[in-house]
Parts: structure tokens; sequence; C-alpha cells
């Protein structure tokens, strides 16, 4: 995982440096400057190609094999939309490099895996502690009782949301702007992905039993109290997360957001998501130390 992150993240910043002549290109250029500007622009589509390759093939792996063997099970989960998200983009971009004109979207791509990379390296640590971290009963019964309503959830928001890319792709293919059909349908499939809401419960979970872990013994009605906490933060996070994403989704579908802006808003989802439930730690370490815990404990595991 670290070495497909640490992949993405280099080819991201490199195709992006590599787009940027296409960021400065305008129709009132001089003449002799657009010639000239579109030359680079040509060979850097090129270089964009050969790097974003590696991060479609290496880095996407897991995003492919989770796609194609939950389409094999006949089940529909976030890897279908970002695979789509992926394709819609990328294949076309080729098509554009080769041909020499339009537009590329070899940044959106990069950018897009590099963050969602970013996303699921949390939501393992999350997990990680949850398994390592002396998990309660109370904690885990929980957490079992709240992830299948929140992959119910998220189900049936990729569902949704993967029916309203294709409808906006074809609305602007057919009755607006053919040219914009394809960043409108790629926007709308990243965010089609549903990283908060895979964060939400595991990284709460892994909060709750870290504070459990640094107050030491607790009582019954600790517990209670803390897996209430939980069950409030995960539900901040999940309709939080849902909510974020009604907002984004139709100002994408009008083409407001671009498949960058739109990676870029997947990421700062999660990574609220993961800041909620560090919240959540740090607010049971200050009412254990309020309550008279030793201030060893609390602070050595702080």
């Amino acid at each position: 995982m670290l070495a497909r992150l640490g992949l993405a993240w280099l080819a991201m910043m490199q195709v992006m440096m590599f787009a940027f002549p296409g960021y400065l290109r305008h129709e009132g250029m001089a003449p002799d400057n657009l010639e000239l500007l579109d030359q680079a622009i040509f060979l850097m589509n090129w270089v964009s190609l050969l790097i974003t390759v590696p991060v479609v093939l290496y880095c996407a792996q897991p995003v492919w094999a989770g796609a194609l063997s939950r389409l094999a099970q006949g089940r529909v989960t976030m890897d279908v939309p970002v695979a789509l998200g992926i394709a819609v983009a990328f294949i076309p971009s080729i098509h554009t490099t080769w041909a020499g004109s339009g537009e590329v979207y070899f940044d959106s791509v990069a950018m897009f895996v590099a963050f969602l990379l970013t996303a699921r390296y949390l939501e393992l640590c999350a997990r990680q502690a949850v398994e390592t971290g002396g998990a309660h009963a109370a904690i885990e019964a929980f957490r079992a009782s709240v992830s299948e309503r929140a992959n119910r959830l998220a189900f049936w928001f990729v569902a949704v949301q993967v029916a309203l890319a294709f409808i906006a792709g074809a609305v602007w293919w057919f009755y607006v702007d053919p040219g914009h059909a394809i960043p409108v349908m790629v926007a709308m499939f990243v965010m089609s992905c549903p990283c908060a809401m895979a964060m939400a419960v595991p990284s709460t979970v892994s909060a709750a039993h870290a504070s459990l872990a640094a107050r030491g013994p607790v009582s019954d009605s600790d517990v209670v109290w803390l897996v209430r906490d939980a069950a409030r933060v995960t539900r901040q996070n999940l309709y939080g997360s849902v909510a974020w994403h009604l907002l984004m989704t139709p100002l994408a579908a009008i083409g407001l957001v671009s498949p960058w802006v739109a990676a870029i808003s997947m990421l700062l989802s999660s990574m609220a998501v993961a800041g909620n439930a560090w919240r959540m730690y740090r607010r049971q370490l200050r009412t254990a130390a309020a309550a008279g815990w030793p201030a060893t404990v609390v602070q050595s595991r702080a």
C-alpha cells in the first residue's frame, strides 16, 4: 500500500507540472506564442501519458481487482464507480494525445488515484488499530451493528451516483456541449466514491478502542457512555459525508466542479471523518482526566 501510495503521489506531482502549459493556453494569445505553446502541450501530454500508465496499471490495481471481483459476484461496491471514473478519464485522454488536439485528464487521474489511496491508507490504519488495540466486546458489537447499516447506505449511494453520472454525461453530450460531457462524467464518478463513508465506522471504532486502552479499567457505565458517543460520531461522519456529496453532486452535474476539484473534495471529506474520530478520542481523554484517572496513564496514551 505504501509503495502504491508513494508512486501515485510522485506521479501526481510530475503530471501536474507537465499539465501546467495547458492551464496557460487561451485563444487570445499571439499566434506565434500560441503555436509554440501548442507544441509544448503536445510533448507534455505524451510525457504525462507515460507517467500515468503505471499509476493506472500498478497504483490503481486494487481498484481494478476489487471492481472485477465484485461484479463477478453480482455486487456493486465503491470500486466499480472508481474504476469507471479512471477509465472514462484515461481512455479518452489517450485518444486526445494520439490525435494531438483536445483536453487530457492525466492530472485528474493521477490526483484521483493518489487521494483515493491516501483515504484507503487511513482506513487501513484504522482497521489495524482495531485489530491490535485490545478490543472490547461492547465496542466490537457496536461495530458489527453499524457496519451493516453503513454498507447498505453506501450501496444505494453508489448505485444512485453511478446512474446520475451516466444521465448527466448523456445530457451534456446530446443537449448541452459534447466537449464537456466527459469532464462532467469523470467528476460525477469521482464524487460517487464513498471513501468518507467507508472510513466512518473503522475510524470511530479505532478511536473508541484507543480511548479505552488509554483509560485503563473502566466501569460498565463508562463503556455504555463511550458506545453512545461513538454512535453519535459515527452518525455525524456518515450523514455528514452524504450531505457533502449531495451538495457537490449537482454542482458537478452542471459543470461547475472539474475532476481535480472533485478529487480534492473526496480527500477533504475523508480527512474530515478521520479528524472527527480523533476529536472523539481527545474528548474521551479529557473526560478521563477530569474524572481523576491517573495522569500518567492518560498522557502516555495520548
